[in-house]
């Protein structure tokens, strides 16, 4: 068992609270951090619960891949 196979199970079916910690991290760093960053860390945000929502996804095969 790999190490994402590991994290793949530590998050099945915690998916929204690993968000809604991702966005609390956020706006703690947005309150921390000169307004000229808040887009660069909300982005980095996205893309953080863009990765939750692949994980989440890819135990289902990719059309045309095989697993």
């Amino acid at each position: 068992m790999g190490l994402l196979d590991k994290i793949k199970g530590l998050t099945k079916g915690r998916e929204a609270q690993i968000k809604q910690g991702i966005d609390k991290v956020a706006d703690v760093a947005q309150s921390k951090a000169p307004d000229q960053h808040d887009a660069k860390i909300e982005q980095a945000a996205e893309k953080a619960k863009d990765l939750v929502d692949q994980l989440d996804s890819s135990d289902d095969p990719k059309p045309g891949t095989t697993k």
